[in-house]
């Protein structure tokens, strides 16, 4: 588990970063975490090129993911332990929702 105030100026995730950080607990290319995200959330959440090329700029410029190989023009993304720190964070948060979520649909 990890600690309270570990990765929290990271959280909340959006919904479609939590996903590619989600996707990126194993070595991919671009278009493979694509897919991953669309076939993970059950089509719910696509994200575009532009969007995730942004996207992993972004968290490789915080720590979150390192490149891991690059072939011709694919770059191979991985989180890092920061990174996995960070979406185990999240994942707490959305455990706590969902038990608070499953108590309350009693009520309904």
């Amino acid at each position: 588990m990890a600690k309270p105030d570990e990765g929290r100026n990271y959280l909340p995730l959006t919904e479609s970063m939590f996903y590619v950080m989600l996707a990126l607990l194993e070595p991919l290319h671009g278009y493979a975490v694509m897919r991953k995200v669309e076939e993970a959330s059950r089509g719910a959440v696509a994200v575009g090129p532009g969007t995730l090329y942004g996207m992993l700029s972004n968290f490789e410029a915080e720590g979150l993911i390192q490149m891991v190989k690059e072939t011709d023009r694919r770059k191979s993304y991985l989180l890092t332990a920061k990174g996995r720190r960070v979406l185990a964070r999240q994942i707490e948060r959305l455990e706590i929702m969902a038990k608070n979520a499953a108590d309350a649909k009693h009520r309904l």
